[in-house]
């Protein structure tokens, strides 16, 4: 059993209407084909449930609504691999009051969307009983409506707890080198590239192969592909290739 945590978001893209997004739901795009057992608790603002929640539930996996008082909002569009966003609304606190019981449970993914979602208390508590795989938004996003902003201004005792940190390329920018951090893996996404996965003191690149679609979402579902393989038994670089390959499933949809 793997386990999926984060905040829904309000995705704007002119000319379209509001889209589901965040963590939970693009993770459930990947487990939509993996159909492994596994559970999604997603939380927003109790009057966004009936837009936000339906579209998560189609897809499959069990999933908890967790009810909060604001939902995270984004306005964005793409460039090729290139992201323009602007931060509408900022998401709930997940306390650690706020974790549900997650028996029989090895993996957590933990998906903020940005840096004020999940501190570092909440993360120690989860890994008292489970591995954590953290999304480096978590680390560099700075909780402030406006243009998306990244800085260093984390609390570095929260990498003592994470096993696995996911990184993309503009993250990985702000917080240095991959082989410094402390972390068991790191996962480097480099886009249509490929990934890098960093491990037990090597490095391997797992190449990926350009796609012309919105790779909105990808991230979350490397994120999630890769625990569920990991779960199984793949190793580092074997999960990232298992990764990498439903993600091309995901966005070819």
């Amino acid at each position: 059993m793997i386990a999926l945590l984060g905040n829904l978001s309000r995705d704007l893209q002119p000319g379209t209407p509001p889209r589901t997004g965040g963590g939970p739901f693009h993770g459930a795009r990947a487990l939509q084909r993996l159909r492994v057992p596994a559970r999604i608790y997603a939380r927003a603002a109790e009057a966004d449930r009936a837009a936000l929640f339906p579209p998560l539930i189609s897809l499959g996996t069990p999933a908890r609504f967790v009810e909060g008082e604001s939902t995270a909002t984004f306005s964005f569009s793409y460039d090729g691999d290139v992201r323009t966003m602007q931060v509408e609304g900022l998401g709930d606190v997940w306390r650690p009051s706020d974790l549900p019981e997650l028996p029989s449970t090895r993996w957590v993914h933990v998906a903020p969307l940005s840096r004020h979602e999940f501190p570092t208390e909440t993360i120690a508590a989860l890994a008292r009983t489970h591995r954590v795989l953290l999304d480096g938004q978590g680390l560099v996003r700075v909780p402030a409506t406006g243009p998306l902003r990244l800085d260093d201004d984390y609390d570095r005792e929260i990498l003592k707890y994470v096993w696995v940190l996911k990184l993309a390329v503009e993250e990985a920018e702000v917080v240095g080198d991959p082989t410094a951090l402390g972390v068991r893996e790191v996962l480097l996404t480099q886009g249509s590239l490929g990934s890098t996965v960093y491990y037990g003191g090597r490095s391997e690149f797992i190449p990926a192969h350009a796609l012309d679609v919105d790779p909105t979402g990808a991230g979350d579902a490397f994120s999630t592909a890769y625990i569920v393989a990991r779960n199984a038994g793949f190793s580092p670089p074997g999960a990232a290739r298992r990764a990498t390959a439903v993600v091309a499933s995901v966005l070819s949809e």
